[in-house]
């Protein structure tokens, strides 16, 4: 796998979310035992949610719950979001070193945004909290039934993006994503992908530590 100085001429970082600038097992986890609860559902362990974290929450709900029907999915993620909207949020916590690369990003004049399968105001929230939302040109936020593959390929066709962006994030569906629209990707070992998936995943790079973010900067144009 090549090295982050294998890559040039980067006009916009794009960093996933989840498992990537922050690591939200924890209120996952509790928004969907709560939402399982609520239907009389049984309750998954912490192992299996952290496993299902990065695809969409109707991709999510229907592996847990394969017997339920579009409108059981829809009310899952209903009563998910309630829980979420009001505490599930805040118990994100920031992995060590991000924070800081992003500011050394920032203060190389890079510019970023963010692409997440979470809905775009949960994504805001996130980061305003964190004090790191001005760092980013963008929030892109998903919803059921959208793809990421569909929200870079919107991107690219709003020009918020070219083809000199670069995909930052921790599973496979980032990286196939960045792919299937053209796009180079890098991908990182601090969030819930393991070595295995991002290798079969092929991203242009793999990151073992949040602080090889920042050796991004230089390559940034």
């Amino acid at each position: 796998m090549n090295s982050a100085k294998s890559l040039k001429n980067i006009s916009t970082l794009i960093f996933d979310l989840d498992g990537t600038i922050s690591d939200p097992r924890l209120g996952i986890f509790r928004c969907i035992n709560h939402a399982l609860s609520s239907h009389g559902f049984s309750e998954v362990s912490a192992d299996l949610v952290a496993a299902e974290i990065g695809p969409p929450l109707d991709e999510t709900f229907s592996r847990f719950r394969p017997e339920a029907d579009r409108s059981v999915i829809e009310s899952l993620i209903m009563n998910y979001r309630e829980r979420y909207g009001e505490v599930g949020y805040s118990e994100n916590e920031i992995y060590p070193g991000v924070a800081e690369a992003l500011q050394a990003l920032s203060g190389q004049g890079a510019r970023m945004g963010v692409c997440t399968s979470k809905r775009k105001d949960f994504a805001e929230k996130i980061l305003s909290t964190f004090g790191l939302l001005n760092h980013f040109s963008f929030v892109d936020g998903g919803d059921v039934g959208i793809e990421k593959r569909e929200q870079l390929s919107a991107l690219l066709q709003s020009d918020q993006i070219d083809c000199s962006a670069v995909m930052i994030g921790d599973r496979e569906v980032d990286i196939s994503s960045a792919k299937s629209n053209g796009l180079r990707s890098v991908g990182v070992l601090w969030g819930f992908g393991d070595m295995d998936e991002l290798y079969r995943a092929g991203p242009n790079v793999i990151l073992s530590s949040t602080g090889e973010l920042a050796d991004l900067t230089s390559r940034c144009t």
